[in-house]
């Protein structure tokens, strides 16, 4: 799950990582209210889960006589279709240098992978596409508490050996917050030292309660409800819902619609053992989307009865076509079943997924 700037930045602070001053606002009154705790020269950041916020207009330059004015312009906004609800009213620097320090899950390594370069801000990823070797790179074990001197001369160059410190502080964060992604970009200089000028943190959602976090953000209120029931569920952009058991299957199946260029609207697994009523929940969670015109559903029975499946997809009731692939335990029962109810069932996935995507065009 993503954190907010603000949110990033306060557990930076928890682990000394420096942080410009500055007070989150939900309206331009609460700005108004506050204004004596911010200096005469301030930004105003929209608080969106979305990158590139700078360029599409979500930081503004303020200042005591006008932030009210700007502030109530940006709550106006949508940055990147993002309706902005807080602003983060933070303090100018006098940036003298930037640098850019990441710290990241290397999944092929298993390993703590830090990125360090000797520019940060918006163009992080021109440069390194343009100068990879500007991009200084270290992999760690977990296990390692703190990063290694060598390490850190290594990642730093010439940078400020204040810079060495908040890598540490920053890969004890990484660590202790069960984080896939910790960034800080730009991390800069000033006459008053160096500071976190924004931040990125972003939590393994398998990690959320063992961090306090009751609530997952990033999911949409369909994925919510799917985790409610237990199902895998990730919503797609297409128009053909998918319904399978076991993640390998589902995911053929999504090849498949793709293979015959068709667009699956999203993937969702049951599980073994789906009963009428989970199968039932699944069916309706798919149909929910108004994007979905027809539905494949594809299981086999091994554990799960395909004929407990068959009343499922009945009692869902829903108004899409839905085309059904069984095979399997009571495999005949949950045909016989579903051809009372005037279903339409295919023998293979091939000819389930032709079927769907041809009723779509």
């Amino acid at each position: 799950m993503k954190l907010l700037e603000h949110e990033a930045k306060s557990q930076f602070s928890k682990y000394g990582i420096p942080v410009p001053g500055g007070v989150v606002i939900r309206s331009q009154e609460e700005l108004s209210e506050k204004m004596n705790e911010l200096p005469e020269q301030f930004v105003l950041k929209a608080q969106v889960e979305v990158g590139g916020r700078g360029k599409a207009g979500g930081i503004l330059m303020a200042g005591r006589s006008d932030g009210v004015a700007i502030a109530g312009e940006l709550f106006k906004k949508e940055i990147k279709g993002v309706p902005v609800k807080e602003i983060l009213a933070e303090e100018r620097l006098e940036i003298q240098q930037e640098f850019y320090l990441s710290i990241a899950v290397d999944r092929s390594s298993k390993q703590a992978l830090i990125l360090f370069a000797d520019a940060g801000g918006v163009e992080i990823e021109a440069l390194a596409k343009e100068r990879p070797d500007a991009v200084r790179k270290a992999s760690l074990p977990l296990l390692i508490r703190d990063v290694p001197a060598f390490m850190l001369r290594d990642l730093m160059g010439k940078a400020p050996k204040e810079v060495g410190k908040i890598i540490n502080q920053l890969y004890r964060v990484f660590c202790e917050k069960d984080a896939i992604l910790a960034e800080i970009n730009p991390l800069v200089t000033t006459p008053s030292g160096v500071f976190a000028a924004d931040a990125k943190l972003i939590i393994d959602d398998n990690a959320l309660a063992r961090q306090g976090i009751t609530q997952n953000r990033d999911l949409t209120e369909r994925e919510r409800e799917a985790e409610r029931h237990g199902f895998s569920y990730v919503e797609l952009s297409g128009d053909i819902g998918v319904i399978g058991n076991g993640a390998g299957l589902t995911m053929a199946t999504l090849d498949l619609i793709e293979y015959y260029d068709g667009r699956a609207a999203n993937f969702l697994d049951v599980g073994g053992g789906a009963d009428q009523e989970r199968v039932m929940h699944a069916v309706r969670l798919v149909a929910g989307d108004p994007s979905v015109k027809v539905i494949v559903v594809n299981l086999l029975g091994g554990i799960t009865r395909c004929d407990e499946v068959a009343r499922g997809v009945i009692a869902a009731g829903i108004t899409q076509q839905v085309i059904v692939r069984l095979a399997g335990t009571n495999e005949a029962e949950g045909k016989q079943i579903l051809a009372g109810s005037g279903y339409r069932m295919l023998d293979s996935m091939e000819q389930a997924v032709k079927a769907a995507v041809e009723a779509v065009r």
